[in-house]
């Protein structure tokens, strides 16, 4: 097993140094993340592991009949030369090759098939899940609900946590996770079958854990699942594996593996702090109260596209310092922020009330903007929701 381990280590460097391709590893260490290591990474699935044997098998079965084939045809090349006194063969078609080069491959493909087949039935098999959790992809970010198990009822938003500093200034160090870090996790118990219900609110995104084996895509308008049953305790770490926009490197996907006892813990927790801020949308709030709330809603939800300045991105997303929908009645821009308009996905199923009025009041009075009607309550979000 050790020198299988070294053979397949071998053969992997030998393939990824010809395709100038390194595999990276993400799985959380005492060093933090492997970087540029070699192989998958380590298995902590059923499903993962089979993937991990069938790729080292294929590898070592496309290896056996490169160095059959090469192997032959440099001897022949060699050992029948013109200048040992060989002459070319003349010759037209042969049965008996010609069905051995048709027989061998189709016995060499089906015997490849038949564990594949297995392995990717298994991977679809999403039935008796102990808790189902739907991932939805949007720009760009993951949404997560917990339709089914403990937690259900529990719903928060995943955004990368790196500083934004990180990313734009070449300077700054980076930390550990740099890029692969979010503030709010996944958090799912031990050794118990999670159903990942997949889908996106404005284009293609991906769910993808390698440890756990599992990539899926997420569509909008489609529902796609997967599921995984994670049998070791730690963090495990991914990323959207579908081009989905300028930003797509900056939504990666954690899941933190718990004990029975340390799920429980977190989904009290996790339903106290939902409690909490289930703010009463008929509560009056004042203007600095709407700023600050929504100067961090702005941070976590759309300073990817309209960035810091309020600017945006020219030809892509419009800007909001200067904007006459900023700076004009209110009601376009609840409608515009609750229901999506072009590239901008609707919030209404992702942000509260509170958070909707106060991220309006925040551009409504940062940058150049001096609106009239400066001040959104939650009151009126709700009004114009129920529309």
């Amino acid at each position: 097993m050790k020198h299988a381990k070294r053979l397949q280590s071998l053969m992997l460097g030998v393939l990824f140094m010809a395709a100038g391709m390194p595999s990276w590893a993400v799985v959380d260490s005492q060093g933090g993340p492997a970087v540029l290591q070699l192989n998958f990474q380590q298995p902590v699935t059923q499903i993962a592991a089979e993937i991990y044997q069938l790729h080292t098998w294929m590898l070592i079965i496309c290896l056996a009949i490169f160095l059959a084939v090469f192997g032959v045809m440099f001897y022949s090349i060699l050992k029948h030369r013109k200048s040992l006194g060989h002459k070319s063969a003349s010759f037209h078609e042969s049965t008996a090759v010609e069905i051995a080069w048709t027989v061998v491959p189709f016995v060499i493909v089906i015997l490849m098939a038949l564990p594949a087949t297995k392995t990717v039935v298994a991977m679809k098999d999403t039935s008796n899940a102990d808790i189902t959790i739907k991932a939805t992809g949007m720009q760009w970010k993951w949404g997560y609900d917990y339709l089914k198990g403990d937690g259900e009822g529990i719903s928060f938003l995943s955004n990368l946590s790196t500083p934004r500093e990180q990313v734009t200034d070449p300077t700054k160090v980076k930390n550990d996770n740099y890029l692969i870090e979010v503030d709010n996790p996944v958090v799912v118990p031990v050794n118990k079958k999670i159903r990942i219900v997949t889908t996106a609110n404005d284009v293609i995104h991906a769910w993808m854990i390698p440890a756990f084996g599992v990539k899926q895509d997420a569509i909008p308008g489609f529902v796609r699942d997967t599921w995984f049953k994670a049998e070791k305790i730690g963090t495990y770490r991914g990323q959207c594996a579908e081009l989905c926009g300028k930003e797509h490197a900056f939504m990666p996907i954690v899941v933190n593996v718990v004990s029975d006892g340390d799920y429980k813990k977190w989904v009290d927790g996790k339903k106290k702090e939902m409690a909490a801020k289930a703010d009463d949308p008929n509560k009056v709030w004042t203007i600095d109260e709407l700023k600050q709330r929504g100067e961090k809603t702005y941070a976590a939800n759309c300073v990817a596209c309209h960035q810091a300045t309020g600017k945006g991105v020219p030809g892509a997303f419009p800007a909001l310092d200067g904007s006459p929908i900023v700076n004009g009645p209110k009601a376009a821009q609840i409608n515009i922020v609750l229901n999506g308009k072009n590239a901008m996905p609707p919030w209404k199923g992702v942000l509260s009330d509170t958070d909707i009025a106060a991220v309006i009041t925040y551009t409504r009075n940062n940058w150049s903007n001096k609106a009239r009607e400066n001040i959104v309550q939650p009151a009126e979000v709700l009004a114009a929701r129920k529309q």
